[in-house]
């Protein structure tokens, strides 16, 4: 660690940078910041699963929480949680990807208000800055990079932990990451979502 340079980290954000960028004239002072996957050239991650991947690409059905059957989707890896768009399905009311279930190779479709949740379990956690105890920690949390923090109460388990947010949270995905901030923004750690 007494190695690593940082030669970014005396810069406030990104707009200091792009500043920066712009005086010296460097085309990329203007360029769309990306979220892409570095490593996949055309950005289709689908295509880069299909050819590297050890995932099957086999169609299943599109059900409602209810079980009821609303079209076929042509491979779990082409959805999101939370995607609104591309579902090939005609129904009463806006629908979105609320689950994708694996066992029965279904995407489960619901209202925008069932996309929404409280809780949710964290494994594989990773402590910074506490040795946390077993005794409920209250803290704040995030759940993706652009997610606004929020209030919650972590319940310390022997394989990971519960957490409960103080409002429900949009789009919980199992797999993605949550991080743990104290009240000051530091670091307290993290998990992976399951």
């Amino acid at each position: 660690m007494s190695n690593i340079i940082f030669p970014l980290q005396k810069y406030n954000d990104k707009e200091e940078i792009r500043k920066i960028a712009s005086e010296n004239n460097l085309n990329v002072a203007q360029k769309k910041d990306s979220q892409e996957i570095c490593f996949i050239p055309d950005n289709n991650y689908q295509n880069f699963l299909k050819e590297y991947g050890k995932t099957k690409q086999s169609v299943g059905n599109i059900v409602l929480k209810n079980g009821k059957i609303l079209g076929r989707h042509k491979g779990l890896i082409n959805y999101t949680i939370g995607q609104r768009k591309g579902l090939g399905i005609a129904y009463s009311e806006p629908l979105y990807v609320i689950e994708l279930n694996k066992q029965k190779n279904e995407v489960v479709v619901g209202t925008e208000e069932q996309l929404y949740t409280n809780q949710l379990y964290a494994k594989e956690l990773n402590w910074q800055a506490i040795e946390p105890k077993n005794e409920p920690i209250n803290c704040m949390a995030k759940i993706r990079y652009r997610a606004k923090e929020a209030k919650v109460t972590i319940y310390p388990e022997k394989d990971g932990a519960k957490v409960i947010f103080d409002t429900k949270q949009r789009a919980i995905t199992k797999g993605q990451s949550i991080v743990f901030y104290d009240n000051e923004g530091i670091v307290l750690g993290g998990g992976k979502i399951s």
